[in-house]
């Protein structure tokens, strides 16, 4: 029972970047804006985010408030990503350049400022910020000293604040998106961008917001993956960024759904990382290495949903247009 507590514990900690992420770029999409750019969106909130909690950690205020100094360093990360998709809104919705091009610029670019500031303020080869011990949430500081079974081995083998935060990010997303004005209006210049013009929205402002709530989600994104792979900010997330992208197609723009896919997901991960430990998996030792087979599994399962989904996905229909206000 303890293996399945750990994979289960374990795959809702990989699902939660995943499905930050994959809402960020719900938002952007739905407003018009393709935010190729949540990769490197994600390192720079993990980032500023890892370097805020290693100077808690220096000065004493994160073992002295742990959960405080990891909330300030969710709102840190969330604040990053939102500045550094301002670099995409703007290029995208006020030059009016190649959205896909425009993202795959910052990606390239959020890496190597992440190792260059990290060498400016660690010292030059030292490229991994680690992450200080205390921001887990274990049952003796959650005030449960001693809980022990299937269900306390759940709940604490992997607990960070990011979980419940990235819960309510969930449900707070899904009631913006279909039960407020402004969710109505995001999916007005997504789907006809003239028509929602025509009526009063201002679709520049309704893009802007998008892709602003696009970096938010996805810095805090950058820091929930930093906490999971637990090896400390190295300035990449390994690939998140692209298979949010891929959560987010699979749930089919929906809230909810995003949810489903990323754990479907983060199941997949989370079976290659325990397959040494799982009986009744075939070990390919006759393989050379085959330590690689499972570890790549993810990224297989990722390409065939795809293949069998894509014909059932709907895409906002302008998403990826710039929008020309003499057009109509």
């Amino acid at each position: 029972m303890n293996i399945l507590a750990d994979i289960l514990s374990a795959t809702l900690l990989f699902a939660v970047p995943l499905l930050l992420v994959a809402l960020g770029g719900m938002f952007s999409e739905r407003s018009g804006i393709i935010n190729i750019a949540l990769e490197g969106i994600m390192v720079i909130g993990a980032l500023i985010s890892t370097l805020l909690l290693r100077a808690f950690d220096l000065s004493g205020f994160g073992p002295a408030n742990p959960q405080l100094a990891v909330l300030i360093a969710v709102l840190a990360a969330g604040l990053s990503g939102m500045l550094y998709s301002l670099l995409l809104a703007f290029a995208s919705i006020n030059l009016k350049a190649d959205q896909t091009i425009g993202g795959t610029a910052l990606n390239m670019l959020a890496p190597a400022f992440a190792v260059v500031l990290t060498w400016a303020i660690q010292g030059q080869g030292n490229t991994t910020i680690l992450i200080p011990g205390w921001v887990r949430i274990t049952a003796e500081n959650a005030g449960l000293a001693g809980a022990e079974g299937f269900f306390a081995r759940l709940v604490f083998k992997s607990l960070y604040l990011t979980t419940p935060i990235a819960l309510v990010l969930m449900a707070v997303s899904s009631f913006i998106m279909y039960k407020t004005r402004l969710g109505l209006r995001l999916r007005s210049c997504g789907e006809h961008p003239q028509a929602a013009d025509s009526v009063g929205i201002n679709v520049y402002r309704m893009r802007y917001i998008g892709v602003l709530i696009s970096g938010f989600l996805g810095g805090v994104g950058g820091l929930a993956f930093t906490l999971a792979a637990g090896s400390g900010f190295q300035s990449q997330v390994a690939g998140y960024g692209f298979l949010a992208l891929a959560v987010m197609i699979f749930g089919n723009w929906k809230p909810l759904n995003i949810f489903g896919a990323a754990l479907f997901f983060a199941f997949f991960k989370i079976i290659g990382s325990y397959s040494g430990s799982i009986p009744f998996l075939p070990d390919f030792k006759e393989i050379r290495s085959s330590e690689y087979i499972y570890l790549m599994l993810p990224y297989i399962v990722t390409m065939i949903v795809l293949i069998l989904t894509s014909k059932k996905s709907r895409a906002p229909k302008a998403e990826g247009i710039p929008y020309d206000k003499g057009a109509r």
